[in-house]
């Protein structure tokens, strides 16, 4: 069921990393198994502190928790996934406590795997920790796509690796690569290679979903006249007709010339972005011409 982490450790949603830890330390305290032995509701108790500060001490788990939500939070990670990387040796130590691997794997089945004066509880392989790692991608990559080759530092060795970047990538998006992330410390599969993204901004482009926007700039003339533009996208030059009349702001559709789509999906547009520009000189010759124009209705 989920719970809300924050109430169950009694601290604020903008709580510190600091005062996380105190308040678990308190509550840690008062329900460890070791201070009340065969107590049901303590142990609960124990569990479910425990549980809350392996999430909100973690800053990467803390942040998907604030997201997602409580429901969704638990959608994507497991009570393994909660409890992995968590320390809480420096809090026992403090308490005078035995290990903590060894009273998660009694309370919770086998997280930890290490054996007690009072049980043995089975080994299980855990994951290896999850590596993160951010990379700078040019802009014309993360929309169409591409191979990119990283250097990984991994277990005190420097390893290459070739990256699929995928069609459309966000900023902010992680991509995972299977196996490349810590050793295991019980003979376990290797944790993962999170790569998230950063995206190099274009000179020429800006993003809004699948669409991507460029801005042509034209005289206040062609905009009343009407005119011929070249507009460039990511693998041509497009000439595009501008109708007379035609507004500043004004949007001319390239269909099909955004986000590629993916998996049958449609792809985005490129739009035109029209700038009219407005001279700040004119010429005695020009400013007479306006006058007559202005006398018209103009």
């Amino acid at each position: 069921m989920a719970k809300d982490y924050y109430s169950v450790l009694g601290v604020e949603k903008k709580a510190s990393p600091e005062d996380i830890k105190k308040a678990y330390r308190k509550l840690a305290l008062k329900y460890h198994p070791d201070k009340n032995p065969d107590d049901k509701e303590a142990e609960a108790r124990f569990k479910e502190v425990s549980e809350a500060y392996a999430v909100l001490s973690d800053p990467e788990k803390r942040k998907q928790y604030d997201q997602f939500g409580e429901d969704g939070f638990h959608q994507r990670f497991s009570q393994e996934d909660i409890f992995r990387n968590a320390n809480f040796e420096e809090i026992f130590r403090e308490f005078g406590f035995g290990g903590g691997e060894d009273i998660f794997s009694h309370l919770f089945g086998g997280l930890g795997g290490q054996r007690s004066g009072r049980r043995t509880v089975r080994q299980r392989p855990v994951k290896g920790q999850d590596y993160l790692m951010r990379i700078a991608i040019p802009f014309r990559q993360a929309i169409l796509g591409g191979e990119r080759r990283i250097d990984l530092d991994r277990d005190g060795k420097t390893e290459q690796i070739q990256v699929r970047i995928p069609v459309g990538v966000e900023a902010g998006q992680k991509l995972r690569i299977t196996g490349k992330g810590g050793a295991s410390p019980t003979g376990g599969p290797p944790g993962d290679l999170l790569l998230e993204i950063q995206i190099t901004p274009d000179p020429r482009f800006r993003r809004e979903g699948k669409d991507l926007l460029h801005t042509v700039r034209i005289p206040f003339t062609d905009a009343c006249l009407g005119t011929t533009v070249e507009v460039p996208t990511l693998e041509e030059t497009k000439r595009v007709k501008i109708k007379p009349g035609t507004q500043n702001g004004s949007k001319v559709r390239l269909r099909g010339f955004g986000v590629p789509g993916r998996a049958g999906q449609q792809a985005g547009d490129l739009y035109a972005i029209i700038e009219v520009t407005v001279p700040q000189h004119l010429t005695d010759e020009q400013q007479e011409l306006l006058k007559k124009l202005k006398e018209s209705g103009i």
